[in-house]
């Protein structure tokens, strides 16, 4: 009897212990959780629209002075070409699973609809729109006097990365994706580097030690390769340059002078530290207005918020194996600037692109910004050739808006 009453007690202990274990790492199952159903058919867009629900955050808040957007509301075009075939306008937004879209001529908006439970107060995960918001940050603090040139190595403001593949790298190769660090970019590849950092992220470890894990492969400032952790470097030399958080820096230099208008949010690790290559998580329209800055060459009302120059500098190939088309010295038939993708046979359009659909275009000529968010599960089907498809659909619409 009394045998028995101690195993009960045993019993009942050991659920207390395991149920007090679970409740200590409830937040950590959910984010492991999250990560693995992150870009599952039914989970996707409730993920990209949620993040908040699994990871630490850190907000930021809109802007005392929000940038006026214009309601002046059209079509779009019905059809685009592609390939030498039509294709319908609204069946692509449709198969590319679009969340969101928003075309603005100047401070107007043309036009604006929103999918899948997506609203125009919804924020949406930025994926690597986010390192376009990082580079206008590190082109702020170069005209400010906190870095002193980007021809500095890396190392000079974030010294923990001496001995890794970012050693004597310098800033404005990271900055163009020329760093010579080696990384399989490949989010169809379970062992990839980018689902070993994704990893990482889940498991709430310190999203800058990973860096420190690359080795070189190549020379510095020889060859483009997109390595995402190069944007987390640069994030490290921001922070430790300005004696600011990332979060803090954008809303002083950023999100109050632009005029955001809504509330946003980066995701960050256990130490506070912002996952700088793709954590932004913003409204459709303020993504806009981020993408409006850039049209009238960082300028806001006569303020100059991001260095003109900067600008042009971050669009322009300024090195061979930076060119668009097809390069021997490049994974990518798109070109590269500071962390902005040149598409071949552009006239003077340029993008910032995320992963599943993410865009901002924007055609300077045609005085068009062009925003996209998607929720697309089937991404990494290349012979779905999303990513040509959305070119000729983005031209199309600025086209058809500047006749």
């Amino acid at each position: 009897m009394q045998s028995g009453f101690r195993w009960s007690r045993i019993g009942l202990l050991v659920l207390v212990i395991g149920a007090c274990y679970v409740a200590w790492q409830w937040p950590l199952l959910v984010r492991l959780y999250k990560v693995v159903t992150l870009y599952d058919e039914d989970k996707i867009v409730n993920n990209f629209l949620h993040m908040e629900d699994a990871f630490p955050t850190k907000v930021l808040q809109p802007s005392s002075n929000p940038q006026l957007l214009t309601p002046a509301l059209a079509e779009l075009p019905a059809q685009f070409e592609f390939d030498g075939h039509m294709l319908d306008t609204q069946a692509f937004l449709a198969d590319s699973r679009t969340t969101g879209l928003i075309v603005l001529k100047d401070a107007q908006i043309l036009y604006e609809h929103y999918w899948q439970g997506m609203s125009d107060d919804s924020t949406h995960m930025s994926f690597s729109l986010a390192k376009s918001f990082l580079s206008a940050l590190i082109g702020i603090a170069v005209e400010e006097g906190a870095i002193g040139s980007i021809e500095e190595p890396v190392t000079r403001y974030a010294p923990e990365l001496k001995g890794s593949g970012y050693d004597g790298v310098r800033i404005k190769d990271v900055l163009q994706m020329s760093s010579g660090v080696g990384f399989n970019e490949d989010y169809g590849d379970f062992f990839s580097d980018i689902n070993r950092f994704s990893r990482t992220v889940a498991l709430g470890q310190p999203f800058n030690e990973f860096a420190t894990t690359l080795q070189r492969e190549f020379e510095p400032g020889t060859y483009n390769q997109y390595v995402s952790i190069d944007t987390q470097v640069l994030g490290m030399v921001l922070v430790n340059a300005t004696g600011k958080p990332l979060t803090e820096y954008l809303q002083e230099k950023i999100w109050q002078p632009a005029g955001m208008a809504s509330q946003a949010y980066y995701l960050t690790d256990f130490t506070g530290m912002e996952l700088a290559l793709g954590g932004l998580n913003v409204t459709l329209r303020d993504y806009a207005r981020f993408g409006l800055l850039y049209l009238h060459n960082g300028q806001r009302d006569g303020l100059q918020i991001v260095p003109s120059h900067w600008i042009h500098d971050s669009v322009t190939a300024d090195a061979p194996h930076l060119q668009p088309g097809d390069n021997p010295a490049s994974k990518h038939k798109y070109g590269y600037g500071y962390q902005w993708w040149l598409p071949d046979g552009r006239d003077d359009e340029y993008q910032g692109q995320g992963i599943y659909g993410q865009y901002i275009v924007i055609d300077p000529d045609k005085h068009i910004v062009i925003v996209k968010t998607s929720a697309n599960h089937r991404y990494n089907d290349q012979s779905l050739r999303w990513q040509d498809k959305h070119q000729a659909l983005f031209r199309a619409i600025s086209q058809y808006y500047s006749e």
